[in-house]
């Protein structure tokens, strides 16, 4: 049975959480400050964390960047009412993997919930020019240099890589990769797009992702 943090300062939203989460199978714990989410992080086992931004103590953002100091791989998943895109790549980048608006379908979280607890434990390693992605590890290198990336980062990355040699829209990309599947600010791909291109720091002439003006982005080795 999974177990699932919830880390919310709004009672009503923690109890209809709590009901309905624990009606689908899960196994629920909660806090209502950050710092106490936090704590129970340390001294818990969980298999997702759903967050709220605005909370008393720590911030939602503190406490997700102080659990990915800890913890790189587990889900967490913002739950709040700032929509704008330097919010969203301010959530995303401090390790979050999604981000669900506030007021949410339930359906639509536990969907969300259920994209990020599959199996992701694919044994394969993927390779765009110098660029190496071990999937597994969650490792990144450049001509065996190691790439620090965000959670989402890596997503992005990694997808655009399973599919070389194919144009992908900012469409499919924001449904794919971000699950978002409602009109939505698709600048935000290319807000991480070009933090990818910096961390990866390859050569001028070695653009392996391109930019498809108006369209979205191809990763292709080179001929």
């Amino acid at each position: 049975m999974k177990h699932i943090l919830i880390v919310e300062d709004e009672e009503g939203i923690v109890q209809f959480l709590k009901q309905g989460l624990e009606e689908e199978g899960y196994t629920i714990t909660s806090a209502n400050d950050g710092a106490k989410g936090f704590e129970l992080f340390q001294n818990g086992k969980f298999d997702l964390v759903l967050l709220d931004w605005m909370l008393p103590k720590m911030t939602g953002v503190e406490v997700c960047q102080a659990i990915r100091q800890q913890n790189t791989k587990l889900p967490i998943i913002f739950l709040t009412a700032k929509d704008t895109v330097q919010e969203t790549v301010e959530g995303l980048k401090s390790g979050a993997n999604d981000y669900i608006k506030k007021p949410f379908s339930f359906d639509e979280l536990v969907e969300r919930i259920k994209v990020q607890l599959r199996d992701k434990s694919e044994q394969e390693i993927l390779t765009l020019g110098p660029i190496e992605i071990n999937l597994l590890k969650h490792a990144v290198t450049v001509d065996k240099r190691e790439v620090s990336l965000t959670q989402k980062e890596f997503d992005l990355l990694s997808y655009l890589v399973k599919n070389k040699g194919s144009v992908c829209s900012r469409t499919q990309i924001i449904q794919d990769v971000w699950d978002i599947h409602f009109e939505y600010d698709t600048g935000v791909i290319d807000v991480f797009m070009n933090s990818i291109r910096k961390k990866l720091n390859l050569k001028v002439d070695e653009d392996y992702i391109k930019t498809i003006r108006g369209v979205g982005y191809i990763a292709n080795d080179k001929d």
